[in-house]
C-alpha cells in the first residue's frame, strides 16, 4: 500500500514541475532506478513494491515520444544514451538475477514492448542484439515458469522483426567455441556521437548491417558449431502445460523457419531439436490412437488446424472411441505439414526427409505390411486420411516416395515385388475382405489427385512410355470397329450443352496432346474430328446391349449428367498438371520399342482384374475401382488417353486395354442374360431400389449381377463423356487463336 502511495505521489509532483527536456527526464528515470540498488537494502521484496515498473514504463513512453516527434530514421538523444551507456546489457544482468524478486518479468516487458513500439531497426546495434541475444537464452529454461507468458511474448516479437529484416537472424546464430560476452574490437569501437557500434554503423542502412552480420557475426562458416538459442527457447516452450504458450511458440517456430537465410536454416535443421520434436510428437501421437477404429469416423471427422483444436472430452467420447487422439494427431500433422510448406526449401527438404524416415516408415509401415485385418483396415484409414490432409510439396514428395519408391524405369512382371509397401498397397485393392479393398482403393484414389507428377508415373506411366501396347502394323490396316457408327449412335453435334457456342472460359490450353485414332473413311472424313468424336463415344456408348440398359426408363440418369461432371472435371485435372511437361502429341511409333514385351503394370493389372470381375464382385467395390479408373482416365496425357480411352487401336497380341476388358465382360454377360428369367424387369427394379425410388423388399435373384450390369452400364456413360470432353477441349483449344 505504501508503494502505491509513494507512487502517486510520485506522478503528481511530476505533473506540477515544470517539464524537463526529454532527455533529462529519461537519465532521470534511469538513475532512479540505478540509485534504488545503491540505497535499497532489503532485496527480498518484491519489484511490484517498488518504483521500478513506473520508471521502465516512463521510459519506454519518452522513447516513443521521441521518436514521434523527430524525423522518420532518425535517432534521438534519448535513444542514443540507451545505447551508449548499455542500458539493455544493465537490465539484462538485473533480469537474469531476478533483484528485487519478480525483475525478470519487468525486463521481459521491458525489451518486448521496446522492440514492438519503436519503429526504426533496432537489433542491427551491437548494444541491442547483444543482450536481446543473451535473453533469449533466459527464456523457457524452466518448465512452467511463472515468467512464460512474458518469454513468449518477448521471442515472437523478436522473431517477427527477424521475418522483417532476415539478415539480423545471423546476430542470433552463435558459435559454440566462442563465449558470446568475448568482445570483438570492430563490434565494440562506438561511435561517440551516436553510440553506435563503428562496425554496425547507422541502423537505417540495412545493406552495411547485413555485410557486417555476415563478418562480424559469430556464425562464419562453421555452421556446425553454433548455436541457435532463439529455436532453442521456442522448442522449451513448446513443452508448456499452457496451451496458449505452446501454440505461441509453434508460431514463433513458423516465422524462423521461412527465414530465407541459408546459414540459418542450416543450423536449424543440424544442430536444434526441431526435427525430433515434429517427428517425436507425430509418433506420440499417432501411438495414442486406439487399435481399431471405423474408417468411417476417421474419414469424416472434421477438418482440423493446428492451434484451433477446441474439444470437449466427454462429447468427443460420446461421438465415437478415440476421437480427441484423433484430432489431437491430425492437428499435429497439420502443424508439421504447414511448417514445412513455410519453411526455406532446403529447411523443408531436411524436415520433410525426417519426417518420412522416423515416422511413415518406422512406424506406418509395419502397421501397414501387418496381417490383421482390423489393423490394415484402420491403418490405411488413416493413411488416407494423411494423404488427403498433406499440402506441402517436400512432405508430399516424401510420403510419395515412401509409398510407391523412387524407381522411374518401365516395371516387369519379375519387378512388381521391388518395393515391398507399394506391393501390398496395390495387392490390397484386390483384397479377399473388400472393406480393406475398397479402403485401398479409396486411398489411391485419393493419391492420384495429389499434384504430383511421379504419382502418376510410378502407377500407370512408365509402362505406357513406349507404347508397346500397340500391334506393329502400318496405320493403314487396321480397321474400325462396327464399321464406322453404331446403328443407335447419338448426334452429339445437336447436344445443347456441347454444341460450337462453347464459352471462351470453358477451352483448355495445351490440347496438341490429343490425337484423332480412329482411322478417316473415304465417306467418313470431316476435318473438324467430329465424325471420330461419335465413333469413339458411340463406340461405349453401345457396348452394353439394349436388353442390359435400365437407366433409360429412370428420369435424371442420361448422359448428359456425365457430360457435366467430366467437363468440370477435367478442367480441374488439367489445372493439377498444368506445369507437367505432357504436350505433345504421342511418341511416334517409329521411336517405339514396340517389339520390347508390354506390361501393365501392377496397378493397371489388378484394376483390369477387378473390372474384369464387375458382373461377380459387391456394388461398393465395383463403385470403387469405376472411380479410380474414371479419373486415370481424366489426365490428358496421350499414352494414357490412347490406352484408356482408344476403342480403336489395335492390341499386340496378350495385350489388353481398357475396352477391351470391358468388352469381354459384356460377351460374359450376354450369356448370363439368356439364363434368367424377366431379366429386364428385375434390372429396373434394382435400379430403383439404389436410386431409392423402391422401397426395399424381397430379395432379387441374381441381385450381385444385376448391380455389377447397373454399374457396367453407368461406368461406360461415364467414359463415353470423358472422351468426348477430351476432344472438344483439344477442338476448342486449336481452334482458338
Amino acid at each position: 500500500m505504501f508503494s502505491k502511495f509513494t507512487s502517486i505521489l510520485q506522478h503528481a509532483v511530476e505533473a506540477l514541475a515544470p517539464s524537463l527536456p526529454l532527455q533529462e527526464d529519461f537519465v532521470y528515470h534511469w538513475k532512479a532506478i540505478t540509485h534504488y540498488y545503491i540505497e535499497t537494502s532489503d532485496d527480498k521484496a518484491p519489484v511490484t513494491d517498488t518504483n521500478i515498473p513506473s520508471h521502465l514504463e516512463q521510459m519506454l513512453d519518452i522513447l516513443t515520444q521521441e521518436e514521434r516527434e523527430r524525423e522518420s530514421g532518425e535517432t534521438g538523444p534519448c535513444m542514443e544514451y540507451l545505447l551508449h551507456h548499455k542500458i539493455l546489457e544493465t537490465l539484462y544482468t538485473l533480469g537474469k538475477a531476478d533483484c528485487p524478486p519478480g525483475m525478470k518479468q519487468q525486463v521481459l516487458t521491458f525489451y518486448t514492448k521496446l522492440l514492438a513500439h519503436i519503429r526504426q531497426p533496432l537489433l542491427p546495434h551491437i548494444n541491442v542484439h547483444r543482450p536481446v541475444q543473451k535473453l533469449v537464452r533466459l527464456c523457457g529454461d524452466v518448465l512452467a515458469a511463472p515468467t512464460e507468458n512474458e518469454e513468449i511474448q518477448f521471442l515472437c516479437i523478436v522473431c517477427s522483426k527477424l521475418k522483417q529484416d532476415p539478415y539480423l537472424v545471423n546476430f542470433f546464430l552463435e558459435n559454440k567455441s566462442k563465449r558470446p560476452e568475448a568482445k570483438r574490437p570492430a563490434e565494440t569501437e562506438l561511435d561517440p556521437d551516436t553510440g553506435q557500434s563503428a562496425a554496425m554503423g547507422r541502423a537505417d542502412h540495412p545493406e552495411e548491417a547485413a555485410a557486417a552480420a555476415a563478418t562480424s557475426s559469430p556464425t562464419n562458416n562453421n555452421n556446425n558449431g553454433n548455436n541457435y538459442n532463439l529455436v532453442t527457447s521456442l522448442l522449451n516452450l513448446t513443452k508448456s502445460p499452457d496451451g496458449r504458450i505452446v501454440v505461441k511458440a509453434c508460431e514463433g517456430l513458423m516465422l524462423l523457419v521461412s527465414l530465407p537465410e541459408p546459414a540459418a536454416a542450416k543450423c536449424l535443421t543440424e544442430n536444434t531439436g526441431l526435427c525430433e520434436l515434429l517427428t517425436d510428437r507425430l509418433v506420440s501421437f499417432y501411438k495414442a490412437l486406439p487399435q481399431s477404429m471405423d474408417p468411417l469416423d476417421i474419414e469424416t471427422v472434421e477438418s482440423v488446424n493446428w492451434g484451433l483444436d477446441v474439444y470437449n472430452l466427454k462429447e468427443d467420447a460420446a461421438i465415437f472411441t478415440g476421437k480427441r487422439p484423433l484430432i489431437s494427431f491430425l492437428s499435429w500433422l497439420d502443424y508439421c505439414d504447414q511448417l514445412i510448406k513455410e519453411a526455406q526449401k532446403s529447411a523443408a527438404a531436411v524436415m520433410a526427409r525426417n519426417v518420412r524416415e522416423r515416422f511413415f516408415v518406422s512406424v506406418m509401415e509395419p502397421q501397414l505390411m501387418q496381417t490383421s485385418e482390423v489393423g490394415i483396415l484402420t491403418s490405411t484409414a488413416l493413411l488416407n486420411r494423411i494423404i488427403r490432409q498433406v499440402t506441402s510439396e517436400a512432405l508430399l514428395q516424401e510420403m510419395i516416395y515412401f509409398l510407391l519408391g523412387e524407381e522411374t524405369e518401365p516395371e516387369t512382371a519379375a519387378t512388381v515385388a521391388q518395393n515391398p509397401l507399394r506391393h501390398r498397397l496395390i495387392e490390397h485393392c484386390d483384397h479377399l475382405s473388400d472393406e480393406i479393398s475398397i479402403m485401398t482403393l479409396r486411398l489411391f484414389e485419393q493419391l492420384i489427385q495429389k499434384p504430383n507428377q511421379h504419382i502418376l508415373h510410378s502407377l500407370v506411366l512408365r509402362g505406357l512410355g513406349e507404347r508397346n501396347y500397340l500391334e506393329n502394323k502400318p496405320q493403314e490396316e487396321r480397321e474400325p470397329l462396327e464399321n464406322g457408327l453404331p446403328h443407335d449412335a447419338v448426334d452429339l453435334e445437336e447436344d445443347p450443352l456441347f454444341g460450337d457456342d462453347l464459352s471462351p472460359d470453358s477451352r483448355l490450353s495445351g490440347s496438341d496432346w490429343l490425337t484423332s485414332s480412329p482411322p478417316q473413311s473415304p465417306d467418313n472424313s470431316k476435318s473438324d474430328g467430329k465424325t471420330e468424336v461419335h465413333k469413339i463415344v458411340n463406340s461405349f456408348l453401345c457396348l452394353v446391349p439394349d436388353e442390359a440398359k435400365s437407366s433409360y426408363q429412370v428420369e435424371g440418369t442420361g448422359y448428359d449428367t456425365y457430360l457435366r461432371d467430366a467437363h468440370r472435371q477435367f478442367r480441374d485435372y488439367c489445372g493439377v498438371c498444368q506445369r507437367w511437361d505432357w504436350r505433345g502429341n504421342p511418341k511416334p511409333l517409329e521411336k517405339c520399342n514396340l517389339d520390347s514385351p508390354f506390361f501393365e503394370g501392377h496397378f493397371l493389372k489388378v484394376l483390369f482384374d477387378r473390372m474384369g470381375r464387375i458382373l461377380d464382385q459387391p456394388y461398393d467395390v465395383n463403385l470403387q475401382v469405376t472411380a479410380v479408373l474414371s479419373k486415370l482416365s481424366m489426365f490428358p496425357h496421350p499414352h494414357l488417353h490412347e490406352y484408356l480411352l482408344d476403342p480403336y487401336i489395335n492390341l499386340a497380341p496378350g495385350c489388353r486395354s481398357l475396352f477391351s476388358v470391358i468388352v469381354r465382360v459384356v460377351g460374359d454377360l450376354m450369356l448370363r442374360i439368356q439364363r434368367i428369367p424377366d431379366f429386364t424387369p428385375k434390372l429396373l427394379l434394382v435400379r430403383k431400389r439404389l436410386l431409392g425410388l423402391e422401397p426395399e423388399g424381397i430379395n432379387v435373384d441374381h441381385m450381385t449381377l444385376l448391380e455389377g450390369v447397373i454399374v457396367l452400364e453407368e461406368f461406360c456413360k461415364e467414359l463415353a463423356a470423358i472422351a468426348f470432353v477430351k476432344y472438344h477441349a483439344a477442338s476448342s483449344s486449336s481452334s482458338s487463336p
